[in-house]
Order: structure tokens, then C-alpha cells, then sequence
């Protein structure tokens, strides 16, 4: 499935317990750029709830491997670039290739068991969910409690973790819907690559060229892409 993988290493470890309760069910730090420290999924194990068993698998491909370690690592690794072509993050594309990973790791027969697999289905109903209150709030000036209700009615999530949910929407307008934009991109274009190559598309071939150059807007990405597709051709 992958050609390009990264040098650097990936760690797990919990979250520190001075800041437990205020972090999420786990996230993801990339490797030092000189490589002295290797990438971390931290993952939140203060309260068992915020990572029953079943979600765990599409939490670990998410943000780790073939998530965001992949892309945020090979991201740190490329050579003679500017600086900030390292570190910039471009949100759409970040967590769309996350979410790209979550489906990617059940095709590729990573989620055998029916309850991993319903796990990956409630982080999908999770992220529609957030398309509506970020839309709600931004758009349509939802208050912050009808917001809540939203979630909490749709998500069946204990309140706590809903109103961590909102109140971070509400100072990041479109950063949540940005996910889902991003996902649905690179699916997009994954098809279109398909239908132009034929037998020609190679699977590796293509996550290369969505990883190789780094973050990026996706009118960029959709040109990087478009280039490998014509490259192609051309053979």
C-alpha cells in the first residue's frame, strides 16, 4: 500500500496527567526534525470511557500509522525545502489524510472484528455530526447550548466530552468541517485517478504523491495529483 514511508520512529505513551481531563481521547505528536525524538500518539487513559476497546484500532490508524505519523513524519523529512514547508500544517489536508487512513485501514483488511469496524462507523457518525454544529454555530448562529443538545442527542457522548466538543468548534470556525473536506478530496481524487490510469493506477504510487511534497492546500493537491496522472499517462 505504501511506497514512501518515513526514517522516523513512532512512540506510544499516555497524555501527562496534569492535563488529562482537558485533552481529547488521544492525539498526535510529529518527530523532532533533527530526529532526536520520535513522533508520539499519546493516548488519554485518565478516564477508560474516553477510549472504550472497539474505538481504538480506528483511533490508533488515525493518528498514527497510516494517519497522521505517515504524513506528518515524511512531511519533516523532506530535504531542501524552506523551513516552513516542514512545519506548516494545512488543516483539510492533515486531517483529511487521517480520516483517508481510518478507511483506508479497513480496506486493507485492518479492522476484522465487526466491533472495530463499528468503532470506525461511530468516528464517521461523529465527524457528520460536527459538520452540522460547526455549520449551526457559524452559519446559522446557533447558541452554544443548542449546540450541545445536537451533539449529545446524535453522538450519544457524555456531556463533558460534547461540551469540550463545542467550545472548541466555537473559537475554530470550519476547522472542524475541514476534516471531512479534506477526506472526501482525497477519495475524489484517488477515483478520478482510477478512471484516468485504469491499469495503469497503482495504489502506492498514488498515496505518494498525496504525501510526497508535504502539507498543502488541496488546489494544490489536486494539481499535485493531476501531475502524477498526466506523468503517467505519458509512460
Amino acid at each position: 500500500y505504501f511506497s514512501l514511508i518515513p526514517k522516523g520512529q513512532i512512540a506510544v505513551e499516555s497524555i501527562p496527567r496534569f492535563k488529562e481531563k482537558t485533552s481529547p481521547a488521544a492525539y498526535y505528536n510529529p518527530p523532532a526534525l533533527d530526529g532526536s525524538r520520535p513522533g508520539t500518539f499519546y493516548a488519554n487513559t485518565g478516564d477508560p470511557a474516553k477510549n472504550p476497546k472497539w474505538t481504538l484500532k480506528t483511533t490508533a490508524y488515525h493518528e498514527g500509522i497510516p494517519g497522521h505519523h505517515f504524513q506528518l513524519a515524511l512531511q519533516g523529512e523532506m530535504k531542501g525545502v524552506p523551513t516552513f514547508r516542514n512545519v506548516l500544517p494545512f488543516t483539510a489536508y492533515a486531517e483529511g489524510w487521517a480520516l483517508y487512513a481510518e478507511q483506508l485501514a479497513y480496506e486493507m483488511g485492518m479492522e476484522p472484528d465487526p466491533l472495530d469496524n463499528a468503532g470506525r462507523l461511530q468516528a464517521e457518525l461523529f465527524r457528520a455530526v460536527r459538520l452540522v454544529v460547526d455549520t449551526g454555530i457559524h452559519a446559522k448562529h446557533w447558541t452554544r447550548e443548542q449546540a450541545i443538545t445536537y451533539m449529545r442527542d446524535h453522538t450519544g457522548m457524555p456531556e463533558g466530552d460534547v461540551i469540550a466538543e463545542i467550545e472548541r468548534y466555537i473559537v475554530m470556525p470550519g476547522q472542524a468541517c475541514a476534516y471531512k473536506v479534506g477526506q472526501l478530496k482525497i477519495l475524489s481524487l484517488r477515483e478520478r485517478a482510477k478512471a484516468k490510469l485504469g491499469d495503469k493506477f497503482d495504489l502506492k504510487e498514488f498515496h505518494k504523491a498525496v504525501l510526497s511534497q508535504g502539507s498543502m492546500p488541496l488546489s494544490v493537491l489536486d494539481e499535485q495529483v493531476s501531475a502524477y496522472i498526466e506523468a503517467k499517462l505519458e509512460k
